[in-house]
This record gives C-alpha cells, sequence and structure tokens, in this order.
C-alpha cells in the first residue's frame, strides 16, 4: 500500500520482531544478537528522533524526552554506536522497551487505541510477575 515507502514505525517494529525470532531460534550466537538488536535499536532511535531534528543540531537525549523515549535507550543506543558492545539481556531489555513504546504510540492509534487499554492491565500484571510476564507478552502479543 505504501509502495517503497514503509512508514518508520512498522520498519522498526518489523526489525525488532525479527530480532526477537532470531533470539527465540537459538540459532544465533550471542555476540550476533547484540548486533542484530543493536542495529534495530540504534535505526529506531535515529529513525524516530530524525524527524524532530532541525536546522540546528539538537541533542539526541533532548528529543528523545519530547517523544517519550526513555533516556537509558539513548544512552543504549549512543554504547552501540560509540562504545564497548552492552550485555545481551541489555538489549533484549531494550528492544522490550521500544515495542511497548511503538504499541503505544503508533498501534494502538491504528487499532482504535483498544490496545492503549489492554496494556494497562497488562502493565500492572508485568509489574507483579516479572521478567516471566514479559517473555509471555513477547511471544504472544507480537506474533
Amino acid at each position: 500500500r505504501y509502495g517503497p515507502k514503509m512508514p518508520l514505525a512498522v520498519d522498526c517494529t518489523a526489525e525488532l520482531i525479527r530480532c526477537k525470532v532470531l533470539d527465540s531460534s537459538g540459532r544465533l550466537k550471542s555476540h550476533e544478537l547484540i548486533l542484530s538488536y543493536g542495529l534495530a535499536l540504534v535505526r529506531f532511535v535515529n529513525l524516530i528522533t530524525e524527524r524532530k531534528q532541525k536546522m540546528v543540531s539538537i541533542p539526541l537525549r533532548q528529543l528523545a524526552r519530547e517523544v517519550d523515549i526513555p533516556i537509558w535507550v539513548v544512552d543504549l543506543r549512543h554504547e552501540l554506536t560509540h562504545g564497548k558492545l552492552p550485555r545481551l539481556a541489555l538489549c533484549r531489555k531494550g528492544c522490550d522497551v521500544v515495542l511497548d513504546w511503538l504499541r503505544k504510540t503508533y498501534w494502538s492509534r491504528q487499532l482504535g487505541n483498544n490496545l492503549c487499554e489492554e496494556s494497562e492491565d497488562e502493565d500492572e500484571e508485568e509489574e507483579q510477575d516479572g521478567v516471566e510476564a514479559n517473555a509471555e507478552l513477547d511471544n504472544d502479543g507480537w506474533e
């Protein structure tokens, strides 16, 4: 429908889901998964904040704050781009947070806010159930 130009949120969601599928397949080594997640997270931060960039360079942290992207995700992007590669667990957590941001910011609007109402209930359950609830949401909610 969009031809060669897909909406940024759709493209980012597809890349992040691809990383989760590769991760769950068990076919890639830890280092390869970090690189895969890293590329998807760097692209997300760059593409989403790029639209708000003006003629004068605005720091990514400020742009991220304006669109409610957690600052630690921007810091993770910075480490992936300029520093030592982070742990796989941090990349997985970054992916989960970004997918949740995409769900609340983009997908819920596309589906008439039905996902936002469901996510509030899920968020309460996730806080109680911890990491196991996150894994269930990732596997079931995004397939």
